[in-house]
């Protein structure tokens, strides 16, 4: 196996720099894996140069195949990202809208608060929300219209919506 390796090595692993597009790891691999073939083949080969380095080469293609196969079968592989460049989601620019938008609520009229509390806050349908609070279906998309509106300038003037 040394003499086939010493003889057939070099040209063989310029050969399969080609087909692994110049990836020296991939054809160093690939070289590797057929010579072992060859070794494990070597009572069924035919001991002529020719044939031997034809064998070698259909290995060699074969084994790139194999392994470009394999390579668009698994996802590509990525380091980890380091812990301390890691974001860690804590919730507080979730709280902190909540906050402005209460306040904001809080500085609407209070028809206009009602209907937003009613419809958005309690999810209830424009008909439940006039029924509870005792005014027609009408006066209710109005107000949420107004209200809605005028909570969306509040926000805003305080920068939190575009």
């Amino acid at each position: 196996m040394a003499v086939l390796y010493q003889e057939f090595g070099g040209p063989l692993l310029r050969h399969v720099r080609k087909s692994t597009g110049n990836d020296l790891q991939w054809a160093e691999d690939v070289v590797q894996e057929t010579i072992v073939r060859a070794w494990r083949n070597s009572a069924r080969l035919q001991w002529e140069p020719s044939l031997i380095w034809a064998w070698l080469l259909t290995v060699a293609r074969r084994i790139v195949i194999d392994g470009r196969r394999r390579k668009s079968v698994r996802p590509q592989e990525v380091e980890p990202p380091e812990v301390d460049m890691m974001s860690v989601p804590d919730g507080s620019e979730r709280a902190l809208s909540a906050m402005v938008v209460a306040d904001a609520l809080r500085s609407l009229s209070e028809e206009h608060r009602e209907v937003i509390e009613q419809t958005y806050l309690r999810d209830r349908t424009i008909s439940e929300a006039a029924e509870i609070l005792g005014i027609p279906p009408g006066t209710v998309k109005s107000r949420l219209y107004y209200g809605i509106r005028a909570l969306r300038e509040l926000l805003r003037d305080k920068g939190v919506a575009g």
